[in-house]
């Protein structure tokens, strides 16, 4: 066990706390050593429990604050349910593209053009066909259905996506 001189900051091992007044044997000030306090078990282990529970809630909120803000900022979400192939009247194949635009918030929204992504077997773009879906607003938790030929030829098109023009991903 240590004590410490109050005077000059000095430390001594002893084996038993005194119970007499001691002297510094570098400064000569004298002094009562008292039994060190100890820290107790359980208001540690209260402590460690609080400091966990903290952890915990501020994890939630975040997660919680982050889930909210991602949906508020993009509320949209365009999906492709389905696509053919069909033959215009000079026997050339096009893809018709069948999909949903899905509010996810609780808010109605004015529903953006639509861009319909051509990629190629190496994920390049082929090409971008832009058009404006059937509705233009879109109520809370609602989604709208869309279908839309595309005017290039569906040769060598290996993956379509939908996006919705001026929101970002």
């Amino acid at each position: 066990m240590k004590i410490k001189c109050d005077f000059c900051k000095t430390e001594y091992s002893v084996d038993r706390i005194p119970s007499t007044p001691v002297r510094c044997a570098i400064c000569g000030h004298c002094w009562v050593a008292q039994t060190p306090s100890r820290r107790n078990n359980f208001f540690v282990f209260v402590a460690a429990l609080c400091a966990l529970l903290s952890a915990i809630i501020f994890t939630v909120v975040v997660i919680t604050h982050y889930n909210t803000t991602h949906r508020n900022l993009n509320p949209l979400i365009a999906t492709i349910t389905a696509s053919e192939i069909v033959a215009d009247n000079s026997g050339v194949s096009h893809f018709k593209v069948h999909g949903t635009v899905r509010n996810q918030s609780a808010e109605i929204y004015g529903v953006p053009d639509l861009q319909i992504v051509s990629y190629d077997a190496d994920g390049n773009v082929l090409y971008r066909q832009r058009f404006a879906p059937s509705g233009t607003l879109i109520e809370g938790g609602a989604l709208i259905n869309f279908t839309h030929t595309l005017s290039d030829p569906s040769a060598g098109v290996k993956k379509i996506s939908a996006e919705l023009i001026g929101i970002e991903k």
